[in-house]
């Protein structure tokens, strides 16, 4: 990632993603980036009103939602790391979601900036361990325990669509 580039998403082009995705125009447009510590992806999410559960509280599904994003931008940004390779080379490194954990531990309050702090717990082959924490302010409300796949985006296009990406 050069240093002109804050965030992982804005390397990618024609992300369509709701969650993540810059080309997107209706989605939350998620931000990832690293940590000073080079460990943790970061990101900052104030979910809108629409998004209340319970009264002021947030969505559980919204929850879901933001850990499954940041975590696979962590689990991609680990393997262009690996490669040491910048974010937007080609070959393009894509992830799918394998199995989406989530442990809700506190209520996340509506109207407090939620902050995401995702890690690589591990890695085999084509698969990333990814631990995602949710704080609302300095409270850990939600911890994602994730796992994505590397995948060949054209290949996962055709064998979804038959088609392309």
């Amino acid at each position: 990632m050069s240093q002109l580039t804050r965030y992982l998403q804005d390397t990618a082009a024609d992300n369509i993603c709701y969650g993540c995705g810059n080309s997107n125009p209706h989605g939350l447009h998620i931000k990832s980036f690293w940590h000073e510590d080079g460990v943790h992806l970061v990101a900052e999410h104030l979910p809108d009103s629409k998004y209340c559960g319970w009264p002021e509280l947030v969505y559980g599904g919204m929850i879901a939602m933001l850990v499954d994003c940041h975590s696979n931008w962590a689990a991609m940004a680990y393997h262009y790391r690996m490669e040491n390779r910048e974010m937007a080379s080609q070959p393009q490194i894509g992830c799918v979601t394998g199995d989406l954990g989530i442990k809700f531990i506190k209520p996340t309050p509506m109207g407090v900036l939620l902050t995401l702090r995702a890690k690589v717990e591990g890695s085999v082959g084509r698969k990333t361990r990814i631990i995602c924490e949710v704080y609302a302010g300095d409270v850990l409300t939600a911890v994602g325990d994730s796992v994505f796949v590397r995948v060949d985006t054209e290949q996962l296009a055709t064998a979804a669509h038959g088609s392309k990406a």
